[in-house]
């Protein structure tokens, strides 16, 4: 396949060791070492991602023909909800940033397979600075995808307010988590055409579970156990409950996002929830990148 991205420039900048150092000065010099670790790989991902325009057409156009085209026809259909486009943003916005996550961990399997990632992992690199750039390389994407879609806000009756910028937080947290996934898929699966067909089956199952499409509260049975047990239905509920206008929270009176008993979790732990499931996923692929050869 053709090369769009600076693979081997990166392994190179990974293999060059910093000047020798004072001994008293080690520990600030390792540490260097691996901010520029963190630096590099973040700069390959987003470059990489912003050279395939394509990519970013389509996967600009898919949320937006989501909101636009079945969000509308939805609204004209509901019996007595007119803000159901404005109550579907915050899952369009979530499906914005799925794509970039999938790319990040679609090309660990790549460059599985190229050679890159096994230059990467004989340098004398810590594993987590690697995938936190990798994964930082992702959450940017993720997040300047959404910030796109972020901008169509006033289309759907969302309200230009200070607010949008703490949802653009949420979304990137979010999008670093998505990413934290998709890259402990990709160091477990060796072939690109398996990582493909796990990452579709896990992925579309997760957005629909989340509350995304309809609200989460007061579901029966298996379909209200499956949303409160899937961790995207926090990070739904978190933008939801952040965005402003009253359209995106109401549907009917009814709870929108995830409750148990009466009970549903305040913002702050719901973003605590989604940051602390980033960082164990990363942990996770951590280890499995330590046995990685």
């Amino acid at each position: 396949m053709p090369r769009t991205d600076t693979s081997y420039e990166s392994a190179a900048a990974l293999a060059d060791p910093l000047p020798p150092a004072e001994p008293t000065a080690t520990n600030s010099r390792r540490l260097a070492q691996e901010l520029r670790t963190v630096r590099i790989l973040w700069r390959r991902e987003t470059i990489r991602f912003a050279r395939n325009r394509l990519r970013v057409a389509m996967g600009l156009l898919t949320p937006l023909m989501f909101l636009l085209i079945l969000g509308t026809g939805l609204q004209s259909a509901a019996d007595g909800f007119d803000q159901y486009r404005a109550f579907l943003f915050p899952g369009v916005l979530l499906m914005a940033l799925q794509a970039p996550a999938i790319a990040v961990g679609a090309s660990i399997v790549w460059d599985r397979q190229s050679g890159f990632l096994r230059q990467v992992l004989a340098a004398p690199l810590s594993r987590g600075s690697i995938l936190i750039g990798i994964c930082l390389g992702g959450a940017t994407s993720g997040a300047l995808y959404s910030a796109c879609v972020l901008t169509t806000a006033g289309v759907v009756n969302v309200p230009y307010a200070p607010s949008l910028l703490l949802v653009l937080l949420e979304l990137a947290l979010v999008s670093f988590a998505f990413t934290a996934f998709g890259v402990v898929a990709a160091v477990a699966i060796t072939r690109p055409e398996t990582f493909q067909i796990v990452i579709g089956l896990a992925m579309m199952p997760m957005l629909f579970l989340s509350g995304a499409m309809f609200p989460a509260g007061g579901l029966p049975g298996w379909l209200g156990a499956a949303v409160l047990l899937n961790p995207l239905s926090y990070g739904v509920d978190a933008i939801r409950r952040t965005m402003p206008g009253d359209g995106v929270v109401s549907y009917g009176g009814r709870v929108t996002g995830p409750e148990r008993f009466g009970w549903t979790p305040p913002v702050l732990l719901e973003i605590g929830l989604i940051a602390f499931l980033a960082l164990l996923a990363v942990g996770v692929a951590s280890r499995h990148f330590a046995r990685s050869r």
